[in-house]
């Protein structure tokens, strides 16, 4: 019998066991499956990923940028299935009165930029938005010529009818990630979106965006 074996089996069992203290993982065999996967991570994280192309010169920025436009497709279906035969017309609905709903009243421009979206599809939702009550509009009080919506009963009602579906495709956005791959993902989108959401709010003409952003934004290299 390989003692030795079944040394480091236990003393492995007893590190797990302080890691399942915090709550991360169940005391189980799960949890303990889940550790040890997220332990070899930890090993391997400075290991250099492959990608597609990458054997024929492929650089890391464009595999980045398609896995981006990839994900963001799948996302969006797994959202068209959540609100499959609902009141809702389109996801981006959805999206706005869920801003509304966790920050509160604001002015449309606000909310559009929020969604990350330019002002005439931004007015089209909203427009639709009023037009099926469930948001409602009225001046704001720090300025009179600019009006602020806000999420109506109803809003909230149809928003509430779909929460289950949407929470349902939030989850299998992040597919089989471990909590810890979870948390270092959203390290790095939070970076990625701090570098890139005051270039898109400085709304930079389409003709001079990218010779801008290389210029002013990018980082020097040496």
């Amino acid at each position: 019998m390989n003692y030795s074996l079944i040394t480091d089996v236990i003393r492995l069992t007893e590190s797990f066991e302080l890691a399942s203290q915090s709550g991360s993982y169940t005391a189980d065999i799960n949890g303990f499956r889940q550790w040890i996967m997220d332990t070899q991570a930890g090993v391997q994280e400075n290991a250099e990923p492959y990608w597609e192309g990458k054997e024929k010169g492929r650089s890391p920025e464009s595999a980045i940028s398609t896995l981006l436009v990839h994900m963001n497709r799948y996302a969006k279906s797994y959202s068209r299935s959540a609100i499959y035969g609902s009141e809702f017309s389109t996801q981006e609905e959805f999206f706005y009165l869920i801003n509304l709903k966790a920050y509160g009243a604001m002015s449309k421009m606000k909310l559009i930029r929020k969604n990350i979206q330019d002002k005439p599809t931004g007015m089209q939702i909203i427009n639709r938005l009023l037009n099926n009550g469930w948001i409602a509009q009225q001046p704001s009080s720090e300025d009179r010529r600019s009006k602020v919506v806000d999420i109506t009963p109803k809003g909230e009602q149809v928003l509430q009818q779909q929460m289950g579906q949407i929470r349902q495709a939030t989850q299998v956005v992040s597919g089989d990630l471990s909590r810890q791959e979870k948390m270092e993902l959203i390290r790095l989108l939070n970076r990625l979106d701090h570098f890139h959401k005051p270039i898109f709010e400085a709304g930079i003409e389409s003709a001079a965006l990218l010779e801008r952003v290389t210029h002013d934004f990018m980082p020097t290299r040496n």
